[in-house]
């Protein structure tokens, strides 16, 4: 290959990596403090859920996973339907939340007997407006969303704990009910 060849590829490999990271690094998200994006999803049992349904009336906890019947993705989904007993008394509506099919998510909804329902985003349009699905990540990151009934996002996890993410959603949202965290 010639060295202007050489030099041509060289040159476009290097501005897809920095498009690449660029894209990755500026990926949307709600922050702490902003409206969270309004959403209408699919539940597993057959239901559509709305953000806005909630408006007044109770805090929202949206726990985004990336895949239906993976490791990480079965333990933290078992969690919230084994641990959500430490929810049900904090007036809130929890779901989890992937881009699989509807069906699909049923499927893994019935699997692990859910008491809730898991919500679906095939066409990731959602996701993208939570900034959980962006260039370079096809399916979500595992984050969960805090949302209070006004619909303000109040915090986003990063770092889940599959094993015990109901449990520590519980615990953050009474330490945002507490009047130390305002």
């Amino acid at each position: 290959m010639s060295r202007f060849l050489m030099r041509m590829a060289a040159s476009f490999g290097a501005v897809a990596v920095l498009a690449f990271a660029t894209a990755s690094v500026t990926a949307a998200e709600p922050k702490v403090g902003e409206k969270a994006p309004d959403f209408s999803l699919v539940g597993s049992d057959g239901k559509t859920y709305n953000l806005s349904d909630f408006k007044g009336k109770s805090a929202v906890v949206l726990a985004w996973f990336p895949k239906a019947f993976t490791g990480g993705c079965t333990k933290e989904c078992k969690s919230f339907a084994e641990g959500g007993k430490a929810l049900r008394g904090l007036n809130v509506a929890y779901f989890t939340a992937s881009v699989d099919e509807p069906d699909y998510n049923k499927k893994f909804a019935e699997s692990l007997s859910c008491d809730y329902p898991i919500l679906s985003d095939p066409d990731k349009s959602v996701a993208k407006v939570y900034g959980v699905v962006h260039p370079g990540r096809a399916v979500p990151e595992r984050w969960t969303f805090y949302i209070d009934k006004e619909g303000i996002v109040r915090a986003v996890e990063k770092k889940i704990n599959v094993s015990n993410a109901a449990e520590e959603a519980a615990a953050k949202l009474k330490e945002l009910a507490s009047p130390a965290s305002e």
